[in-house]
């Protein structure tokens, strides 16, 4: 009776330790908006090669940077900028030897698939406003969001920015800027093209000259907190297949990938 009784209360133990075990097998990744489409579709190779599942969080990169900083529990931190990565490792959230600059993306103008404009000359001198007519402009903050600032940086040095400004709508991340062009309720926009590729409603009308805004870097790094696991996921985001997935999408792989 007491070997049955001793029997069950081992299995019940064993049988609530399963969970935890399971949640261990868990990657957490705190990443930059812009970046959803692509990194869900990394997430998932990596987990049918490994069984290691993944609970990720799109935001802004300057939204993500304060989560962890309050202790939030990511494992991963992929930022759109430079800035932002460095605002954790200030703020001795990031594993700094773990940090590589995976990726580098583009900044583009769009449109409603329906809309009239077409192709536009972004250069100096571009007016901006003038092209939005009575509508609005939509982007990320410019204050915060690393998409906000890339575009505030290009219209400075193009000379566009003063007029513009008052016809901005700033969005608290990339997507949901994209989200008001689609939907219409910004007559133009200013995203990453690798957004632009990822949302039927909208259109590319112009590309800014690399040369108009600071370079678009996106740093990757673990958390002081992170897994033992999340190593072996940061080396799989360095493969030639993580690469293959990544410019499928338009961004642009700036190491040189593993086997």
């Amino acid at each position: 009776m007491y070997r049955i009784a001793g029997l069950f209360i081992a299995f019940v133990m064993l049988a609530g330790l399963a969970p935890a075990s399971a949640e261990d097998k868990t990657i957490t990744v705190f990443a930059a908006a812009s970046m959803k489409n692509a990194l869900d579709e990394v997430d998932a190779a990596y987990t049918a090669k490994t069984g290691i599942k993944f609970s990720v969080s799109y935001a802004a990169s300057s939204v993500l940077a304060k989560q962890i900083e309050q202790g939030a529990p990511a494992d991963v931190f992929i930022s759109a900028d430079t800035d932002w990565m460095d605002y954790a490792v200030a703020k001795k959230t990031i594993n700094v030897p773990s940090r590589v600059n995976l990726l580098g993306n583009s900044i583009v103008l769009i449109a409603p698939k329906d809309a009239r404009i077409d192709n536009v000359t972004i250069a100096q001198g571009f007016d901006l406003a003038k092209l939005a007519g009575d509508g609005r402009i939509a982007t990320g903050d410019v204050k915060s969001v690393p998409a906000g600032k890339y575009a505030k940086a290009a219209l400075e040095k193009l000379g566009a920015w003063q007029a513009a400004e008052p016809k901005f709508a700033m969005a608290e991340s990339v997507r949901a800027a994209l989200t008001l062009v689609a939907r219409g309720e910004a007559n133009l926009g200013i995203v990453y093209s690798t957004d632009a590729k990822v949302e039927p409603g909208v259109k590319i009308v112009g590309t800014f000259p690399a040369d108009s805004h600071p370079a678009i870097i996106y740093p990757v790094a673990a958390t002081t907190t992170a897994k033992p696991e999340t190593n072996d996921y940061l080396a799989f985001l360095r493969t030639k297949a993580a690469k293959t997935i990544l410019e499928k999408y338009g961004f642009k792989f700036l190491i040189s990938p593993t086997t």
